[in-house]
């Protein structure tokens, strides 16, 4: 089940445009009993960070078209909703897949690139980009992902 989903259902459910952050918390952890009350404020800074919740003053607002979501009947959110894809794992795999190795000799090399060719001046998300330009692997779809891991680490 999708974050998006999640994050949909208590706007659908309360038929409002927007929540305070209590009430969408409330609707997660003591409504629904779906998650606990930090797992749902976690699950909050996640949205905003995906950009599908945006908040002022206390009030969160969808920054999707809710009615558009569908929820099934019964519709519980797994913990998966909390893992965030890995744009470097995903390169890193589709490497391993190109070169017919284990991804531990990719990891390896991209290790030795980093140490030994740029005296560890290059961080991971640069090193997989330049081994993927290395092997010819398309990797245009995650560049965004890759970016947004730059700018988390400043």
């Amino acid at each position: 089940m999708s974050l998006q989903q999640t994050v949909a259902a208590p706007f659908r459910h309360m038929r409002k445009d927007a929540l305070r952050k209590s009430e969408f918390i409330f609707f997660l952890a003591i409504d629904r009993k779906w998650m606990n009350k930090d797992q749902a404020d976690r699950l909050v800074s996640l949205a905003e960070e995906q950009g599908l919740l945006s908040q002022a003053d206390g009030v969160l607002t969808p920054q999707f078209a809710v009615e558009e979501v569908a929820i099934p009947l019964g519709f519980k959110p797994s913990s998966a909703i909390f893992e965030r894809d890995d744009p470097v794992a995903a390169l890193l795999e589709r490497i391993a897949a190109q070169t017919g190795r284990g991804e531990s000799a990719v990891v390896a090399e991209l290790n030795d690139l980093v140490q030994n060719r740029f005296d560890g001046h290059l961080t991971g998300e640069a090193a997989v980009v330049v081994l993927a330009r290395m092997y010819a692997v398309p990797f245009d779809d995650v560049l965004d992902g890759l970016r947004a891991g730059l700018g988390r680490k400043k």
